[in-house]
């Protein structure tokens, strides 16, 4: 049966939700190997470009309370995270955006956290735009209003991401208490109505079932300017309420990543350094990821802290990964 819904993937014919269930119930390796090889096949199909992302994070002083569960990006949360609150100012933004460009690293993603109403998403790309041709996503959650959407648009952003993480809401409210899910849904239709490409994904691992999973991929397509889905396996910050919660399985997440791949053949699909783990950046390629996010040089002027773990991926180490299996890094 797997190897019926398998072939029938590989030539581009939809699957039901019951197929996709059972190629999400997959254990056995060879199996595996097959699904991560046809999403692979997809992929290339498409182009064999690899996109890289860097980060600025804006800030670390985020109002939402309590704070999310496993969260160690927020000031005072993990000792192994920013832990001490900072706020970057102009130049150091600049600074950044300049050496991520002399580094030809083509994007850059720009993150912060709550209660700012997107003042700060929106002088980030301003400063963004202003002095350099990097793409710019942003990235501030729900943290957006209708005005700084439409702002956003008139700068030119050319990304917005607003994770939803789970659409089970039980599980959301449990662990993240101080946030809300209808928030995330509203900011994801503001940024679809306003014509800006929309970057949306799951946080795997903090509870949410097997057919939870396919209910978000599913939901969605339902984003009409959607480009990008991020793919994020937990990975437990000391200090946190989850710091005894077991991390994702690997094999859970790649398998995820094929998923999503055969779902959504031409869709940006983004695998961040740090929660599948810099050292894991070749099996997330392997499984059809095209996009690898905090990828830092080293002329980065800043501190970087994973969001989801501390590690990142070097850029050097990376373009490596990215050319030893044939595939294409972009550059600038």
């Amino acid at each position: 049966m797997i190897d019926d819904i398998l072939n029938k993937a590989k030539l581009g014919k939809k699957l039901t939700d019951e197929e996709y269930l059972e190629l999400l119930k997959i254990d056995n390796n060879d199996y595996l190997e097959k699904l991560f090889s046809i999403a692979c096949y997809i992929r290339n199909s498409q182009s064999k470009e690899i996109k890289l992302t860097s980060t600025v994070h804006i800030t670390n002083k985020c109002q939402i309370q309590p704070r999310c569960e496993y969260c160690g990006f927020a000031e005072k949360t993990s000792r192994t995270g920013y832990y001490d609150a900072f706020y970057k100012s102009n130049e150091e933004i600049l600074n950044a955006i300049v050496s991520i460009q002399k580094a030809h690293i083509p994007r850059v993603s720009c993150s912060g956290g709550y209660g700012y109403k997107g003042r700060q998403a929106v002088n980030a790309c301003k400063i963004v735009k202003e002095n350099s041709n990097l793409e710019i996503l942003i990235n501030v959650g729900g943290d957006l209003t209708e005005k700084s959407v439409e702002e956003l648009a008139k700068l030119g952003v050319d990304t917005v991401c607003c994770n939803l993480e789970t659409i089970n809401e039980d599980i959301f409210n449990e662990r993240k208490p101080g946030d809300s899910l209808k928030q995330r849904i509203l900011t994801c239709r503001r940024v679809s109505s306003a014509g800006i490409g929309l970057s949306s994904g799951l946080l795997l691992g903090i509870g949410e079932s097997v057919e939870d999973r396919l209910k978000h991929l599913r939901y969605l397509s339902s984003f009409k300017t959607l480009e990008e889905i991020p793919i994020m396996g937990f990975n437990p910050y000391p200090d946190t309420a989850m710091a005894d919660y077991p991390s994702f399985p690997l094999k859970e997440q790649l398998k995820i990543v094929a998923i999503t791949r055969i779902m959504y053949p031409s869709i940006r699909i983004t695998m961040p350094t740090p929660t599948v783990g810099p050292e894991n950046v070749e099996f997330s390629l392997k499984a059809g990821a095209n996009n690898l996010a905090t990828v830092i040089a080293d002329n980065y002027p800043l501190e970087v802290k994973g969001v989801g773990s501390p590690e990142y991926g070097n850029y050097t180490e990376v373009i490596n990964v990215i050319e030893k299996l044939g595939l294409i890094p972009q550059t600038i």
